[in-house]
């Protein structure tokens, strides 16, 4: 078992009733919740942090007019063979 580190936090009493509402609800400890609270908050951190990243990179090489006019030509030859019934 990974290594286990026990943590206090504060929270004011009308975010605590919210918390225990939800936990009860889905049948978790309050370390569950909060194990599974922060690692969907890191999964979102990480990935708006890559999405910049790919948004930084796009604006320094953007794509070429011949790479567009590309992608038109492949978006048109699919879209015309498309059952649109």
């Amino acid at each position: 078992m990974a290594k286990v580190a026990k943590v206090a936090i504060s929270l004011p009493q009308s975010v605590l009733d919210a918390v225990e509402q939800q936990r009860i609800a889905n049948g978790e400890s309050r370390s569950q919740f909060f194990h599974r609270a922060v690692e969907i908050l890191l999964k979102r951190e990480h990935q708006r942090m890559a999405i910049e990243q790919y948004l930084r990179g796009y604006q320094q090489i953007p794509e070429t007019e011949d790479e567009i006019k590309a992608a038109r030509h492949a978006a048109n030859h699919i879209l015309a063979v498309e059952p649109w019934e």
